[in-house]
């Protein structure tokens, strides 16, 4: 594995720091407050490209490779994660499963408007009673005639008030997995109504929603893939998905250790920087360990998503390392910081609410652990 970046991919990160700097960072605080950020921004990362990479040109994409992929998802990560979430489900999860099993129709009629980030979509799969069990889901599909009518409820669905298409697993047959399938659904549909979840710990500024679907009628082109084939194309789709979240969260733990040697450098105690004070560089050197560590186990999963190779493993492996790394970076942040940390002017805190959730979404830590113990063991926990 080449671990050295090309020409385009380094010019790619600094395009997307020097934007993310002068758009997202200077308000990412008035975004957290107000719980929402300002969906102008949304246009622009698809003029800049956001939204377009690894969709092929021929679809209004640019193309390109999955490392410059991560890197664009690390720079959003160490900006605001809010944001990082909203390109990731769209294209990451919705985009990229038009792409893998879509029809030709479909790929036309969605992909071009999503590279360009004119159109959002929202993945959904999570239902009140049923997130890591997501075989069992209980929205139904039944047929009328040559359309489909979809019954049930959606819970926790980035992008769920804002999408123009949403993704929804709904059962067609019988019980377990192989009864699910996928269904592009337009938001606008009657019957489809989507409640925005407010009070979050983190992802503040993210549009996250709870969606109900009312006899929702779409015809037979809506199916996306084969009837059954629904839980196949979820967990397909997540794994590439986990490698966007734990890119996110190596950006997370990137921006934890910029704020905490900033801090550390300019705040004094005792007549002298706090940098300069042995427990303080114990901290910042954890969170620098945390981040080569992490950013290590993204690139490996780019490379071989890249070269066409299995990366579940190496997905989960990335996903699961990174996201507790977030977690400690940002606790050890605060510590930096100390009372300074404790508020929402200085990062440390909103670094620390948005690491929390990404140790439970797209699959928990402990999901993570048992897909992992399964590849080593060869015996599933899961049964």
């Amino acid at each position: 594995m080449d671990l050295s970046l090309t020409s385009e991919q380094e010019s790619f990160r600094a395009l997307a720091r020097e934007f993310l700097d002068r758009e997202a960072v200077p308000h990412r605080t008035r975004w957290d407050r107000e719980e929402s950020v300002d969906l102008e921004i949304v246009g622009k990362m698809g003029e800049l490209g956001f939204f377009g990479l690894t969709i092929p040109t021929e679809y209004g994409g640019l193309g390109g490779d999955y490392l410059t992929y991560t890197l664009a998802m690390e720079e959003l990560g160490r900006a605001d994660s809010a944001l990082r979430g909203v390109v990731s489900v769209s294209n990451g999860l919705v985009g990229k499963s038009i792409l893998g099993f879509g029809t030709e129709e479909q790929k036309q009629r969605w992909l071009p408007g999503i590279a360009a980030g004119t159109l959002l979509g929202c993945f959904g799969l999570t239902e009140p009673d049923t997130g890591s069990d997501a075989g069992n889901l209980t929205s139904r599909a039944r047929r009328d005639g040559t359309d489909w009518v979809i019954e049930g409820q959606k819970l926790f669905i980035t992008n769920g008030t804002w999408a123009d298409v949403a993704l929804v697993f709904a059962r067609t047959g019988g019980p377990g997995p192989k009864g699910v399938s996928a269904f592009l659904v337009p938001t606008d549909s009657p019957g489809f109504e989507a409640r925005e979840i407010k009070g979050k710990l983190g992802l503040r500024g993210q549009a996250t929603a709870e969606l109900f679907l009312s006899e929702v009628r779409v015809p037979a082109d809506a199916l996306l893939g084969e009837e059954g084939q629904g839980f196949k194309i979820a967990m397909t789709t997540l794994d590439k998905g986990r490698v966007s979240v734990a890119a996110g969260c190596v950006g997370i733990v990137a921006g934890c250790l910029q704020i905490s040697v900033d801090y550390a450098r300019q705040r004094t105690q005792f007549g002298r920087p706090i940098a300069g004070f042995q427990l303080v560089q114990d901290m910042i050197a954890d969170i620098s360990l945390d981040a080569d560590a992490a950013r290590l186990l993204v690139w490996r999963c780019a490379d071989l998503i890249d070269r066409g190779e299995p990366f579940s493993v190496a997905a989960s492996k990335a996903k699961l390392f990174a996201s507790e790394a977030a977690v400690r970076a940002a606790n050890n942040a605060i510590q930096v910081h100390g009372g300074s940390g404790y508020v929402d002017e200085y990062g440390a805190e909103k670094y620390l609410r948005d690491a929390r959730v990404m140790t439970l979404y797209e699959g928990t830590s402990q999901i993570q652990k048992l897909l992992i113990g399964r590849a080593e063991t060869g015996i599933s926990a899961f049964v």
